[in-house]
């Protein structure tokens, strides 16, 4: 035994049992890509719609039951991105605006397989389900903004991530049109349009008052016409000669 301070023996040191390193995900050449299809609503100013990463995950460290999820990023914050260690660590959409990046869209290998229906269209719509909680790991809400945002694949397995793909090329949403006036004078034609329009306008409101005015005067003239009028007083009328009995006697 080694002699410490004051000859007593000191106890051997053992260095402390490091931990083990995390895995580090499997690179998947792949791009996730906007879907080629021609589609209505393709690219919407809440939504857009991948193309399905068909057989891109048929590796051996693979397996059919390994979670493939999709990470959704500002295209500024993918340097920022942390690759969850464990299912409990995946953030959902209402961590959007602090982490900047959220995971959603939970598949597996067979969904993705190389060969499918005829009748299914191989696509992800991002930003699809308008009823799901934002604090829901896995939500597809729609989402908050144009962008830009960027988009990968990840597999998870319950030791941890497995494989990734390259991060996606930009994407921008649609953004509402805002009609603006033209500034600037306005040209020559313009200018005639205007006046023709303020001189009908002129001679419309004209006629609706001459007409206003005429069906008054029509009003008032039926009014007066069709007035009860005093009954007159009719007088009985005798003539001289039947009516003076002094010349009936004296004939």
């Amino acid at each position: 035994p080694h002699l410490g301070a004051g000859g007593s023996p000191s106890l051997p040191i053992h260095p402390l049992p490091s931990a083990s390193p995390v895995p580090f995900p499997e690179h998947i050449r792949y791009l996730p890509r906007l879907s080629s299809a021609t589609l209505a609503g393709k690219l919407t100013q809440s939504t857009f719609t991948l193309d399905q990463p068909l057989g891109q995950f048929n590796h051996l460290n693979i397996s059919d039951s390994d979670p493939i999820w999709l990470v959704v990023a500002h295209s500024n914050a993918i340097r920022n991105f942390t690759v969850p260690r464990q299912t409990e660590d995946i953030p959902a959409p209402s961590d959007f605006p602090q982490r900047g990046y959220y995971l959603t869209l939970r598949a597996n290998r067979k969904l993705y397989s190389s060969v499918q229906g005829s009748n299914q269209l191989p696509v992800l719509r991002v930003g699809n389900d308008t009823r799901c909680s934002p604090t829901k790991t896995g939500c597809n809400r729609p989402l908050p903004g144009s962008g830009p945002y960027r988009v990968k694949f990840l597999v998870m397995s319950k030791k941890g991530p497995v494989a990734e793909t390259e991060w996606s090329k930009e994407t921008r949403l649609q953004q509402a049109q805002v009609l603006q006036a033209v500034p600037g004078p306005q040209s020559a034609g313009t200018v005639v349009i205007i006046a023709i329009l303020s001189v009908l306008l002129a001679i419309l409101l004209a006629a609706l008052l001459i007409l206003l005015i005429h069906t008054c005067c029509q009003s008032c003239r039926n009014v007066l016409i069709s007035s009860p009028e005093e009954p007159l007083s009719m007088g009985r009328y005798s003539t001289h000669h039947m009516g003076n009995p002094s010349a009936v006697g004296g004939s």
